[in-house]
C-alpha cells in the first residue's frame, strides 16, 4: 500500500552508495600512500575506479528523485542550496590552508631558504606568460556560465546550451594549459617549500576545475534533454556558484603566488 507525505521534505531511501563511496576513498587514501613509498598503484586506481562509479550511479539516483519522481519541493531545494554553500565555505577553508602555509614561509624567509623568497635556486614561473593567460581563459568561463545561467532563467534554451558548452570548452583549455606549465616548469614539487606550496595549491585548483568541468558537462547532459527549467535548475545553479569560487580562487592564486609571489 502506497502511502503519502504530510512534510515538504524528502526523506531519502537507504542507499549502498555511502558506505561504497566512503571505502572507495579509504582505497584511494590507503593506495596513494603505497603508491609514493613502494610505486604500487594497483590500489589505489581500484579506488578511484569505485569512486567514478558511486559518483556515476549516486548522482543518477539524485536526478532521478529530483526530475522523473517530484520529490525536490521547494523545502528540498533551499536546503540542497544551503548545503553547496556550506560545501563552498568549507572549501575555501580548504584553501586558506594552503594560502597560510605559503605567507608563512614567504613573509619571513628562514636561513634554510637562503633568508630569501623565491628560495635560492628556485626559478619561479613568469606571471605574465601562461599564467595570466590562464587567468583570462577562466574569467571569460566565468562571464559564459553567467550568460549561461540567465538564459536558462529566460527559457533560452539554445543560448544556455552555447554558453555552458562554451564554458566546458573553457575549463578544457585552462586544464591543458596548466598540464603544459606543470611539464615546462623549472623547479618541481620537491624544490624547497616553494615547490610544494606551489604544486600543492594549484594543484588542487587544477583538481577542482577538472571537478567543475564534469559538473557542468552533466548540467549540459540535463540541458539538452530537457530536465533543466526556469523553474527547476537546482543543480545548474550548483554548478554556477561552485565554477564562480573556482574563478576567485584562482585570482588569489595568481596575485598571491605567482605574481607577488616570484
Amino acid at each position: 500500500m502506497k502511502t503519502f507525505a504530510y512534510h515538504p521534505y524528502h526523506l531519502v531511501e537507504p542507499s549502498p552508495w555511502p558506505c561504497l563511496g566512503a571505502g572507495g576513498v579509504l582505497f584511494i587514501t590507503v593506495g596513494s600512500v603505497v603508491y609514493f613509498h613502494y610505486g604500487l598503484g594497483q590500489v589505489m586506481y581500484v579506488g578511484v575506479s569505485v569512486v567514478v562509479i558511486i559518483m556515476f550511479v549516486w548522482w543518477q539516483d539524485v536526478i532521478r528523485e529530483s526530475t522523473f519522481q517530484g520529490h525536490h519541493s521547494l523545502v528540498v531545494k533551499q536546503g540542497i542550496k544551503y548545503g553547496m554553500l556550506l560545501f563552498i565555505l568549507s572549501e575555501v577553508l580548504f584553501f586558506f590552508s594552503f594560502f597560510w602555509a605559503f605567507f608563512h614561509s614567504s613573509l619571513a624567509p628562514a636561513v634554510e631558504l637562503g633568508v630569501a623568497w623565491p628560495p635560492q635556486g628556485v626559478n619561479p614561473l613568469n606571471p605574465f606568460s601562461v599564467p595570466l593567460l590562464n587567468t583570462a581563459v577562466l574569467l571569460s568561463s566565468g562571464a559564459t556560465v553567467t550568460w549561461a545561467h540567465h538564459a536558462i532563467i529566460s527559457g533560452k534554451e539554445k543560448e544556455a546550451v552555447g554558453g555552458l558548452s562554451l564554458t566546458i570548452i573553457l575549463g578544457i583549455l585552462f586544464t591543458g594549459l596548466q598540464a603544459i606549465e606543470y611539464y615546462e616548469a623549472p623547479f618541481a614539487i620537491s624544490d624547497s617549500v616553494y615547490g610544494s606550496t606551489f604544486f600543492v595549491a594549484t594543484g588542487f585548483h587544477g583538481l577542482h576545475v577538472i571537478i567543475g568541468t564534469t559538473f557542468l558537462a552533466v548540467c549540459l547532459g540535463r540541458l539538452k534533454s530537457n530536465q533543466l527549467t526556469c523553474r527547476q535548475h537546482v543543480g545548474f545553479e550548483a554548478s554556477s556558484w561552485y565554477w564562480h569560487f573556482v574563478d576567485v580562487v584562482w585570482l588569489f592564486l595568481y596575485l598571491c603566488i605567482y605574481w607577488w609571489g616570484s
